[in-house]
């Protein structure tokens, strides 16, 4: 019998994800949302272009200033929309999903040494929280997901939308049609603070050309009557600029303090430790300047009837004895699991997925 075409890793995925270019582009189930976006972003950049940067160009005729506010335009809206692209359509730090949960194969070893009268041994569900200990000192729970089955690493959560876990989880962001998490949120806030600065562009240039028509024209509103385009642009970029820029200052505290937005709102009024803050260098250095190590290869080649370790985070050595079927060093391997789940998490992800 002749074997069927193997399936890639996205064709068998159980997120809500959306791929393209065989699983190369990773996108949210809202997606859709980047045609708003884009158009957003495009339209008052043609207006601009067309209208004010064009009027600009005959007014500075010397040194052709014109063309340099017409090209710096150009630029920075390429700019903002490659970046725009880099993170909706990047794994954002999604966690593999396990096969085969630990729930559904640990046995109360203690029922089958006294007389249960025929009846099926009791199932042990696993702690629905573990203790991990950061730096010696600090404790953290991490949750376990039904969803994913498997226990989250520390700053993971689920999110609701692509139902996948996420690493570093910030939010998701309907405006990208994406979950913002490790490997994305360096590129969400440079897309949001790059976003302010071409909107401060957009209305400063118009205001200019709006002084320039008033100049020509003897007052002000002569000036606004020349040049509507101007005014509904500096309107339009002014109501934005406040979005973008309250934005780009909101994340600039998150990563002076090293929170994600998940945590500053779920730990909001209370006495909470800021267990990741390391100083505003070193956390702005390990978001902009630290090596993110590669996600899930959604192109790859799915292994169906690879039997995957019961919660992602087990060391190479247990996951050699689950192929053996021993069903006691598993029970035991599972109790283990939250000893120290930290350094477990870090060994998944030296490992090839």
């Amino acid at each position: 019998m002749a074997n069927s075409k193997p399936k890639r890793v996205y064709q068998t995925w159980k997120g809500k994800n959306k791929f393209l270019c065989n699983g190369r582009l990773v996108f949210g189930p809202d997606a859709k949302s980047l045609v708003v976006t884009l158009l957003l972003i495009l339209v008052p950049v043609i207006i601009f272009c067309t209208s004010v940067a064009r009027n600009l160009v005959h007014e500075f005729i010397a040194y052709n200033a014109g063309y340099a506010i017409l090209v710096v335009a150009i630029l920075l809206t390429v700019y903002v929309l490659l970046l725009l692209f880099l993170t909706s359509a990047r794994d954002p730090g999604i966690v593999p999903r396990n096969l085969n949960p630990p729930e559904e194969e640990i046995v109360d070893e203690s029922s089958n040494s006294v007389d249960t009268g025929g009846r099926t041994p009791t199932p042990i569900a696993l702690p629905r929280t573990k203790e991990v200990i950061i730096d010696g000192v600090i404790v953290v729970k991490v949750k376990y997901c039904d969803t994913c089955k498997l226990y989250r690493p520390p700053r993971c959560s689920h999110c609701s939308v692509c139902d996948n876990c996420v690493e570093r989880f910030d939010h998701h962001c309907p405006w990208v049609g994406q979950c913002i998490g490790l490997r994305n949120y360096r590129y969400f806030i440079l897309f949001v603070s790059s976003s302010a600065l071409l909107c401060s562009f957009v209305v400063a240039m118009s205001a200019l050309n709006v002084k320039l028509q008033m100049d020509n024209y003897g007052t002000l509103w002569k000036g606004v009557k020349a040049a509507p385009a101007s005014v509904i642009l500096m309107a339009y970029s002014f109501f934005f600029l406040w979005f973008v820029g309250g934005l780009t200052c909101f994340h600039l505290f998150l990563i002076c303090t090293n929170q994600t937005t998940y945590e500053n709102f779920r730990y909001r009024g209370e006495d909470h430790i800021r267990v990741y803050d390391k100083g505003c260098l070193k956390n702005f250095h390990q978001v902009f300047c630290t090596n993110v190590k590669p996600g899930i290869k959604f192109h790859a080649y799915a292994q169906e009837n690879e039997r995957r370790p019961s919660n992602g985070l087990n060391t190479p050595e247990s996951e050699a004895r689950y192929s053996g079927g021993d069903q006691r060093v598993k029970v035991e391997d599972d109790r283990e699991i939250g000893g120290d789940l930290l350094q477990l998490s870090q060994r998944r992800d030296d490992e090839e997925v």
